[in-house]
């Protein structure tokens, strides 16, 4: 019989006890600010249930919380970050929830709308993993009329980050605005796409991601309901039959 007790990669156990997401928990390992057993970790180390890991000093424990899923409608100047000591204006500081939650994913300061919590690192990974196409879709005002030739150049991709963006969806609404559905998230992507037509944005609302729309107040959040985690559990299972084709 193996009595070897089971361990598991830091980042990947502090993403399963809820702490932060495995991208976040490799932040935390690289700037030093993770000790195990009184020891400064290294990158991919891993840990057993008896270790006793801290962060910034701080014992960190599996208290087994139950999932929490919200939707949250940020207002500009919010910042999507975990760290509170160095940014003020961060996102977990505003919601002030009441457990340890974290964003999935980011929308930049300067814009508003959608975007999910939780302390569900599994769901996290899944939802940010690029290959699986999910859709997130905006409301774009602009500092001029749009013309049916940005319509076109939008939908067919564009030369930023020295790479030609996704082709996608994409139509005027009203004289300055457009609508726009991306299954990729290029860093600032949108407004590097405007700015190489030469319009700037002037207004940015992420209004859904996935099956989750956006229906509460700036500055508000709500819990996901059931029927949401369902469709989205779908949607994450789906995508994750494609990635491992």
């Amino acid at each position: 019989m193996d009595n070897k007790i089971k361990e598991t990669r830091l980042n990947k156990y502090l993403s399963e006890i809820g702490h932060c997401s495995r991208r976040a928990a490799d932040k935390l390992i690289d700037e030093g600010r993770i000790q195990v057993n009184g020891k400064t970790v290294l990158m991919g180390q891993k840990v057993s249930p008896s270790d006793r890991i801290e962060v910034d000093g701080v014992l960190i424990e599996d208290n087994q919380e139950s999932n929490i899923y919200i939707a949250f409608n940020k207002p500009t100047g919010i910042v999507c970050t975990t760290d509170t000591r160095v940014e003020k204006d961060n996102i977990i500081d505003y919601i002030n929830y009441p457990s340890r939650i974290f964003p999935i994913g980011r929308l930049d300061k300067m814009s508003e709308g959608l975007i999910l919590l939780t302390n569900d690192g599994d769901i996290v990974n899944k939802i940010l993993r690029a290959r699986n196409n999910h859709e997130k879709e905006y409301i774009v005002t602009v500092n001029k009329p749009i013309t049916i030739d940005f319509i076109q150049k939008i939908r067919n991709g564009l030369p930023i980050l020295d790479q030609i963006t996704k082709k996608c969806f994409a139509e005027q609404i009203h004289k300055k605005k457009f609508r726009i559905i991306l299954t990729q998230g290029l860093n600032r992507q949108i407004r590097r796409m405007c700015e190489y037509l030469e319009y700037r944005v002037v207004k940015l609302k992420r209004i859904r991601i996935m099956n989750i729309e956006l229906n509460t107040k700036v500055g508000r959040y709500r819990d996901l309901t059931k029927k949401e985690m369902i469709e989205l559990q779908s949607l994450l299972s789906d995508s994750d039959k494609h990635f491992k084709q």
